[in-house]
Formats: structure tokens, C-alpha cells, sequence
């Protein structure tokens, strides 16, 4: 790829400026994988040229991580030391901005053991719960990007030389962040596409959304009382903005935890803690999943499943028209920040507050009474095709068109 390293420069500047938004006195988190380290180190000399109170780099190995699986006891999985947990906790407490850096293996972690990996998820959770509950109120600002990894770009473009596989993932990447031209114009014409589109589902406050497709979706999903539908930029309490994700294609809402029913079909695989999930569908009743199918990977939707009672339940509802930037690449990533902003999805496990009305302010138990959801899990499962046809239903029972043939309508 021609100029890479200035095309790094601005992904670099675009990261900081857009992303997280960094700005004098505030702490800087960054995590970032070994493997990227030179963009680890871009991304840390911006924040500190934009004034950042101090600027704190997690590194982390993935091959180290799963040495550690493959030898530590379980015990080791089963709890994180206080200090780990306090210094992340403190740095949410003085409202940060964090950045992550995803460039994985998207199979470093296949065939590890099912029970320590389900361990750390839960056990992380418990350690980190201030630091999600100050970024559920919206006090963090908060940025994810991706690079290349080798394996993961040979994972995407099979029988590649290991080179090319990378040079061609850095052009999927890029071509989905809006990097090339102005990107300040790009994003903010992009931020308002999404909002309008969000507003008019604000407006019509439907109670309800039926799914069908050729794939065999017939699916009810109940929406709570009062949620929001976001998409594209956030902002913390003063206004500050931010963008969360870097490709962002959604807007998405808050469902109701008991209102689901029927069938849902996967429109695309799901690489779930390094095992491909291929062909599987969802059978929901009362709000929680009551059986499922999967020709491939059974056995990681089960663990998935039994993590904890609200891994069966969904916490969002998604939506992305099938004639979208990333879905019309037509390739599949391997990575839900990617593949996810590719189609209508649905999520099993957590809810997001802030897709409520005044949710940051909810207590755990006052969320689920408004029909939120609470888990260690927030996995997201493809559904969009272009046949989708998705009709929102009003108070009255109504039906509106909402989707046809893969596309908006309302």
C-alpha cells in the first residue's frame, strides 16, 4: 500500500481528535496488542500533544494470554487482583478516555478451555463494574479501532501470501473509516445521517418490530417503554462528543429482556471466542432462548448460553441496511466491530443504559424492571439480508413498514 505510514498519521489523528476525543487533563487509556505497537505509540504521542493529563498504555500479547489458558489453574481465571482492578476503576472515576486497539487472531483462542475463558468474562465484570457503571452513565470517553494481525488477515483472504493478506486487510479496514478526503466533514455528514435516521424512530415509538426473511425468520422482539434509538456519535454529560466505534454503520435501541419470540436465523457466521459459528438460529419465547440449531459450533453457543440467566435474553436491537459500505465489501471480518455494522443484529446478554430514558441512572434491579437487560455477555449475531423485511408495531397493534427488501422505508 502506497504511504501507509501518513495514512497511519491521520487513522493515528482521527483516533484521538474523533474517537475518543481526547483533551487537556484528562487521563489517556490506551490497549493495544504487541503486534501494533508502532500504532500504539502514534496513538499516545497525539494524546499527549493534545494535552492529556497523563497517558497510560496497556500492551497486551495474545499468544502470552493463551500460554496462560492453556497452563494456569482455574483459580487464576476465577478472580482479578484488587490492584488490577482499582487501577483500572480509578482512572473511570476521573473520567478518562480510553482507547482500544482490537488486532486479533481471531482463532488464538480455539479449543482453550471453555470454563476458564467463561471465568475471566465473569470475573472481569465483577472487577471492573465501576468502570462500566461510569461508562454506562456516559463519564468515559471511549474510542475502538482496528489494524491488521497476520493471522487474522489470513484468516480473511485464505491462500494469500502472509504480505498480501495484511496489505489487503489494511485496505478493508481503512475503506470502512471514512479516512480518505476531510475526514471531520466525512464523519460529521455521516453522524447526521444517523441521527435523522434514529429521530424518526424516536417519532414513532413503536412497541414492537416482527422480522421475516427467506431464511426462515419469523420473529417478534418487544421494544422497552421509553427507549432511545442512537446512532453515530455519543457525548458525555457536558456535551463533550465522542464516537465509540470506529466503523459505525447502526442505529440501535434498548429491547424488552421479555418480549421475544419466535425464530430468528443468523444471516452470517459468528466467531465466538475463537470457534466459527456457521447456519444457526435462535428459538426465543417469553424473551429467552429456548432452543437453538447450529450446524457448526454447537457446542460454543451452549457455553454462550449458560454463562449466566441474562445470556438468554437480548440487551439490543440493531439495524444497518443490507445496501451499506461494509456489507457491500462482501466480506466476512471475523470481528463483530466490523461484521456487526455489516447487518441487522441482535444482542444476547447486556443492555445499554443509555438506550433508555434516563437508564444511566437506573440501579441494576430498576433497569431489569423496565425490562433491560444484565449480563457478563453482550454477543452480536447477524440477521440482515436482502430480503429482510422488518414491520414496527404501535401500541394499537398496528403494523409499519420499516424495512423492505433489506432497506428503510420509514
Amino acid at each position: 500500500m502506497k504511504d501507509l505510514n501518513n495514512i497511519l498519521e491521520r487513522y493515528a489523528d482521527m483516533t484521538v481528535e474523533l474517537g475518543a476525543n481526547v483533551t487537556p487533563d484528562r487521563y489517556c487509556l490506551i490497549t493495544c496488542p504487541t503486534c501494533q505497537a508502532e500504532f500504539g505509540r502514534m496513538l499516545a504521542e497525539r494524546a499527549w500533544k493534545r494535552g492529556a493529563r497523563d497517558v497510560i498504555v496497556n500492551w497486551y500479547d495474545e499468544k502470552l494470554e493463551r500460554i496462560k489458558y492453556d497452563n494456569a489453574p482455574l483459580s487464576v481465571f476465577e478472580a482479578l487482583p484488587a490492584w488490577q482492578a482499582e487501577s483500572r476503576n480509578f482512572y473511570a472515576r476521573e473520567g478518562c478516555c480510553n482507547i482500544v486497539v482490537i488486532a486479533d487472531d481471531p482463532e488464538v483462542f480455539t479449543g482453550a478451555p471453555q470454563e476458564k475463558l467463561t471465568a475471566k468474562a465473569r470475573a472481569a465484570k465483577k472487577a471492573y463494574k465501576e468502570f462500566y457503571d461510569v461508562m454506562d452513565a456516559g463519564n468515559i470517553r471511549w474510542s475502538i479501532v482496528a489494524c491488521p494481525n497476520e493471522k487474522w488477515a489470513m484468516k480473511m483472504f485464505p491462500g494469500v501470501a502472509p504480505e498480501e493478506a495484511v496489505e489487503k486487510q489494511w485496505d478493508a479496514i481503512l475503506s470502512t473509516v471514512r479516512i480518505d478526503g476531510d475526514y471531520r466533514e466525512n464523519w460529521e455528514k455521516h453522524d447526521r445521517d444517523l441521527k435523522s435516521r434514529a429521530e424518526k424512530l424516536n417519532k414513532a415509538a413503536f412497541s414492537a418490530l416482527r422480522y421475516t426473511n427467506s431464511l426462515g425468520t419469523d420473529f417478534t422482539v418487544g421494544l422497552a417503554k421509553g427507549h432511545i434509538w442512537l446512532g453515530g456519535s455519543d457525548q458525555t454529560p457536558d456535551g463533550t462528543p465522542y464516537f465509540p466505534n470506529i466503523p459505525t454503520e447502526e442505529i440501535f435501541t434498548m429491547p424488552d429482556r421479555l418480549r421475544a419470540d419466535g425464530v430468528v436465523c443468523a444471516s452470517m457466521p459468528l466467531s465466538y471466542r475463537g470457534t466459527l459459528v456457521e447456519n444457526f438460529s435462535f428459538t426465543f419465547k417469553d424473551g429467552k432462548v429456548v432452543d437453538f440449531s447450529a450446524e457448526k459450533g454447537g457446542d460454543a453457543i451452549k457455553g454462550l448460553l449458560d454463562t449466566d440467566e441474562g445470556s438468554r435474553s437480548l440487551g439490543e436491537v440493531a439495524l444497518i441496511p443490507y445496501d451499506s459500505p461494509i456489507s457491500n465489501m462482501g466480506l466476512l471480518f471475523y470481528e463483530t466491530l466490523f461484521d456487526e455494522n455489516a447487518s441487522c443484529h441482535l444482542a444476547l446478554g447486556d443492555s445499554y443504559p443509555n438506550t433508555l430514558a434516563g437508564g444511566e441512572k437506573l440501579s441494576d434491579d430498576e433497569l431489569l424492571a423496565a425490562g433491560g437487560n444484565r449480563s457478563v455477555n453482550h454477543v452480536d449475531f447477524m440477521v440482515g439480508t436482502a430480503d429482510l423485511s422488518i414491520d414496527g408495531i404501535t401500541e394499537d397493534g398496528k403494523a409499519v413498514p420499516v424495512f423492505r427488501n433489506g432497506g428503510f422505508v420509514i
